[in-house]
């Protein structure tokens, strides 16, 4: 019954992820940077005011940080705890769903200048010091710094940086490159207008301008999605999301090189009330997934 339920929710969130949500201009405007989770949640970031809104997928909002200075939000994956970093006033936070703050870490206490943050977990960050020139693995939690490893780079243009696996990623204003700890370049291509790293599995991502990329481990770039006339992209596991003239679009994850299948994502009509079965039937040809569940359900599951 459990893997039935499971089933039954991967279809609707497949689905409904296709629908048009109620999103009007005035929330997108001004917009600098877009994140969806994946429960269906749009986070908006407003340089103009230093503001972080977090939404449903009806356009209810559901949180929103006022910052005195900017902040760079590191990603939504986990949106139970979402990392926050101000190279100006050194200092990280951590809000949780309803973006209420849980903990901060203030570096200039322990560190010199901090150019970048990654958060790996609940517990380790990693520091780029600009002073030292050094990558430091830092436990907050118990305050202890693990290792420290020389980089010595370019953080002028730096833009992002992950850690995964003993390898460093790293994205400046027109490249994206990976080390090893040892700081030896293990791959280097250019990318024009990138903006951050996202870990999806596996896989390390770059979302660009117009363009979302995956990094196929030391051989290639293949550019997975792209929009010319775009403002903002964003992806989260089940589609990818778009600011274009003030209005948020919605594309499915299968049919996303498709410009035609793009999907305003405005005020609609009675969309949002659609249920399982009519999004069902609003398909022409029943999906593979369907078939597997019939299957499944035949057998007494």
């Amino acid at each position: 019954m459990k893997l039935i339920q499971f089933l039954f929710i991967f279809i609707f969130c497949s689905f409904s992820a296709q629908r048009v949500l109620p999103f009007d201009s005035l929330k997108v405007k001004e917009v600098r940077d877009l994140f969806a989770d994946d429960y269906g949640n749009v986070y908006l970031y407003k340089n103009k005011d230093f503001s972080f809104t977090k939404y449903d997928s009806l356009g209810k909002q559901l949180g929103k940080l006022m910052f005195t200075v900017p902040f760079r939000v590191q990603g939504v994956q986990n949106p139970l705890s979402i990392a926050l970093f101000s190279e100006n006033a050194q200092e990280m936070k951590f809000v949780d769903q309803n973006l209420n703050e849980i903990q901060r870490l203030d570096f200039r206490q322990k560190f010199t200048y901090i150019k970048h943050v990654y958060a790996e977990d609940l517990q380790q960050v990693w520091l780029l010091d600009e002073s030292t020139k050094r990558l430091l693995q830092y436990n907050f939690r118990n305050d202890t710094t693990i290792n420290s490893y020389p980089f010595d780079a370019n953080f002028d243009d730096l833009i992002d940086l992950l850690v995964f696996e003993n390898k460093v990623y790293v994205l400046t204003k027109n490249q994206f490159r990976v080390y090893n700890l040892k700081f030896e370049k293990l791959f280097e291509t250019p990318v024009e207008n990138g903006k951050r790293l996202r870990r999806e599995n596996e896989f390390i991502l770059i979302v660009a301008k117009n363009s979302v990329f995956k990094y196929i481990p030391e051989k290639e770039l293949m550019k997975i999605f792209e929009d010319p006339e775009v403002q903002i992209v964003e992806k989260n596991s089940l589609a990818y999301f778009e600011i274009k003239g003030n209005k948020l679009y919605l594309y499915n994850l299968e049919n996303s090189r498709d410009p035609k299948i793009q999907t305003p994502v405005e005020s609609p009509q009675n969309d949002t009330e659609k249920t399982v079965e009519e999004l069902i039937n609003e398909k022409s040809t029943k999906p593979d997934i369907l078939k597997l569940l019939d299957e499944i359900q035949s057998l007494g599951f």
